[in-house]
């Protein structure tokens, strides 16, 4: 999830912006459909696609001058790293937050402000969490709604490589206002977690982008070597 901090795009960046994010719910819609038979295609598909809009695409969050040198990197393939885990609502009671999700396990959360990369903060309900079964042991995310904008599922997250393997503020994992978004079960309550497809906010490649940072209950103390990598 990130905002254009230029409040000055003309029309044709505009128009240029709202055909990036088709391709991107394009490429989603296509992911999830792949996965269903052939995780290792659709891992493929999601980077080689993701590689090409970022070189060639006028709303690539790479700045121009960097683009046409432009390569994505990537930890290997790690498919231990894929989960589908239940969505558990908090220990605390949940009060009504307006406009929160409906299906999802009827969770509608505690209001919250997560900072973001620009300076200030950005309004979010925090849903319930999930426990991740890690092979170093479970560790448990915070999962969030974003109150504005178009609202949708948000899972950003840090581990032990932000700030050296990966963007110090961290990664993402889900952001579905932006159509990243792995699928899961409704009827079940869960979603799908895959950490090979974790990527970047745009705010690490360009400060002019401004990105909601992970809270400190998404701090991991385990790395993630999974995902897309900026060293």
């Amino acid at each position: 999830m990130a905002t254009d901090t230029d409040a000055g795009r003309s029309l044709a960046e505009t128009l240029q912006l709202a055909d990036w994010r088709r391709r991107i719910a394009d490429l989603y819609a296509e992911v999830r459909v792949l996965s269903a038979t052939d995780v290792p295609a659709a891992l493929e598909r999601w980077r080689t696609t993701r590689e090409r809009l970022f070189r060639e695409h006028p709303q690539s969050p790479v700045p121009l001058d960097l683009r046409l040198a432009f390569h994505a990197r990537h930890f290997p393939a790690d498919p231990s790293l894929r989960f589908e885990v239940a969505v558990a609502p908090d220990d605390a009671p949940p009060v009504p937050a307006a406009g929160g999700p409906t299906g999802l396990a009827g969770l509608a959360g505690l209001a919250m402000e997560l900072p973001v990369s620009a300076g200030g903060t950005m309004s979010f309900s925090r849903i319930g969490h999930v426990e991740v079964p890690f092979a170093a042991g479970p560790r448990r995310l915070g999962v969030y709604w974003m109150a504005g904008y178009a609202g949708g599922i948000f899972l950003p997250f840090r581990d032990a490589t932000s700030g050296n393997e990966t963007y110090a503020a961290g990664r993402y994992l889900l952001d579905s206002a932006k159509s990243a978004d792995l699928g899961g079960d409704a009827e079940r309550g869960t979603l799908i977690l895959d950490f090979n497809f974790a990527f970047q906010p745009s705010c690490a490649f360009d400060p002019k982008w401004a990105c909601p940072l992970a809270p400190p209950e998404n701090r991991l103390d385990i790395a993630i070597r999974a995902g897309e990598r900026l060293a």
